[in-house]
């Protein structure tokens, strides 16, 4: 195996002989490296605007918008676990998924809002690969927890007869198993290849929070590895599920088309009709963060779609699942009748 071992004035290279004749280049980090380890280097988060007139507006605005994420996806829970009507599997899901969405935005969130409070763009190394990690895994976990929800519909629709059998508890604990599993690893492994690269000067980020991509491209290191294992990586984590949800939704379509009734057919679309708005919402902001930042180089617009794309999904997927699910109304309501007892 070759090591490169770096001193401040020469490069030295040592040969080990590696069993399985592998060859992987070992740094030992210079000052500069060392600093980042300690996590003495810090960011800064340029934010939304630098207008002082604006912060305020700002800090009420997304206060306003954590709170009601929060709350709206705790009473989602709340209700699921209180109404034994709801103990199926697609509201098993449903309250995973709003763990997800409380956990994702307070990823992001809450360090914008101390910002603004203490009149501070700064957040330290240690702290920016936090939410880079968090951020990652979340993000991971949503796309996973939706292609489940798009199967269980799928199985729900196309197979009824078999759906208790096929959908049973083994299963969907396995299925949210495995989704946190990948997407840990997936976030881990992002974090690992952060920890290799060097920051010098100008560690300015033009968000909010700390996003994988921005990040990559402060650093002064060679990022060629880090940005392809980023675009394998997200094509993958992000592909396999939405091609998932869409031959769910393809066979779902096409089974009820065949269906001779067309109460059974709107009764059949209903069903799907939350999910469909919140996997629209999740993916069309998440493109649009993508797309935007490949059309321009304007980094607050970038910004926006950002905010597009990692808050207010969140905060409307409550609204969407309450407002258009009749059982859910239901259990809420009693929710509400039973905290004013």
């Amino acid at each position: 195996m070759m090591q490169t071992l770096k001193f401040p004035n020469k490069e030295v290279c040592v040969s080990i002989i590696c069993p399985i004749n592998c060859i992987f280049p070992i740094r030992l980090s210079n000052s500069t490296d060392s600093e980042n380890q300690a996590g003495t280097v810090e960011f800064l988060l340029l934010g939304l605007s630098e207008d002082p007139d604006l912060q305020p507006v700002l800090f009420g605005l997304f206060l306003f918008t954590y709170l009601v994420t929060v709350l709206g996806n705790l009473l989602i829970i709340l209700a699921i676990i209180c109404d034994s009507h709801l103990h199926t599997p697609m509201y098993f899901f449903l309250s995973n998924l709003s763990f997800t969405d409380i956990y994702f935005i307070s990823t992001t969130v809450p360090k914008m809002l101390v910002n603004i409070q203490r009149q501070s763009k700064s957040i330290s190394y240690t702290g920016c690969l936090t939410q880079v990690c968090f951020g990652a895994g979340f993000a991971g976990l949503e796309n996973f927890l939706l292609a489940a929800m798009a199967y269980d519909r799928y199985v729900a629709i196309c197979h009824p007869l078999r759906y208790t059998v096929i959908m049973n508890p083994r299963l969907c604990v396995l299925l949210i198993l495995l989704s946190l599993t990948i997407s840990i690893m997936y976030a881990l492994l992002q974090s690992l290849m952060l920890l290799r690269l060097s920051f010098c000067t100008n560690l300015e980020i033009p968000h909010f929070f700390c996003e994988l991509v921005q990040v990559i491209k402060l650093a002064c290191s060679d990022t060629l590895f880090n940005n392809i294992l980023v675009y394998v990586m997200t094509s993958l984590l992000g592909g396999l599920p939405l091609w998932g949800i869409i031959f769910s939704y393809v066979k779902i379509v096409s089974s009820v088309l065949k269906m001779p009734s067309s109460g059974i057919k709107s009764k059949a679309f209903f069903t799907c009709g939350s999910h469909l708005s919140v996997v629209s919402l999740f993916y069309g902001t998440g493109f649009g963060v993508y797309i935007s930042s490949a059309v321009t180089d304007l980094s607050r617009k970038s910004a926006i779609a950002s905010v597009m794309y990692s808050v207010v999904p969140p905060m409307l997927n409550p609204f969407i699942y309450s407002l258009r699910n009749r059982d859910m109304k239901e259990a809420l309501k009693k929710l509400i009748q039973m905290s004013s007892l």
